[in-house]
């Protein structure tokens, strides 16, 4: 009895990892075969397996992860720990007030457009993105020894970069214009800073491309 029951929880956890709108009809077909409920979970989790790879024939999930997630995750938290320095030099000195309104505007625009790009490029396959990020963000953290500066200070990149994921799934283009002024304001923002972030802005002129590109096919 208690095998039993174990098997039909697998089977009733299986069956939720389905979309609503074709468990009905994935259960009913499975019942009309008569299939036991451990072939039926054993059914159920290839078919879920096979859903989650197919997105991944496409080149877009895999430069979401490795071109974005991963390297601007490591590159961002440097730059939230730049931000929090100037931060505290402004408070201790009161100078530096512009630097610091630049380097915060680039973190911003940085953030928002690489989550945004992620967004677009790996909607559903968005939860490897997030543990991509998640990783550099244990590793740093399990890492930090920086004393006079909190270890929540590498992760201020992180809620702009949740805005611009959130961002994405709301709307699947940007308007050219728009698009074009975020990009030139974080490219001219950039000028100062040190050569190796110049990285971090490809995400805003990614945009430029593609709204570009959506606003010729629908002229």
């Amino acid at each position: 009895m208690g095998r039993e029951r174990v098997v039909t929880s697998l089977f009733e956890v299986a069956a939720l990892l389905l979309e609503p709108n074709e468990r009905e009809v994935v259960l009913g077909d499975l019942a009309e075969a008569g299939e036991s409920a451990w072939r039926s979970s054993l059914g159920i989790l290839g078919l879920v397996m096979r859903r989650q790879l197919i997105p991944w024939k496409s080149w877009r999930p895999w430069l979401a992860v490795f071109a974005l997630a991963l390297p601007f995750s490591f590159l961002l938290m440097g730059f939230s720990l730049s931000v929090s320095s100037a931060y505290r030099h402004f408070i201790d000195s009161r100078t530096g007030f512009w630097p610091l309104i630049s380097h915060a505007f680039l973190l911003i625009a940085w953030s928002a457009t690489g989550g945004f790009v992620v967004g677009s490029l790996s909607r559903r396959t968005l939860w490897v993105s997030i543990a991509a990020s998640c990783l550099p963000c244990l590793f740093c953290l399990a890492r930090f020894r920086e004393s006079s500066l909190p270890s929540v200070c590498l992760l201020l990149y992180l809620a702009p970069a949740i805005g611009g994921v959130f961002w994405s799934m709301r709307t699947n283009r940007i308007k050219f214009r728009w698009a074009i002024i975020l990009a030139v304001a974080t490219t001219m923002a950039m000028i100062p800073t040190w050569a190796f972030n110049w990285v971090l802005v490809w995400p805003a002129w990614y945009i430029v491309a593609t709204a570009r590109k959506t606003e010729r096919e629908t002229a």
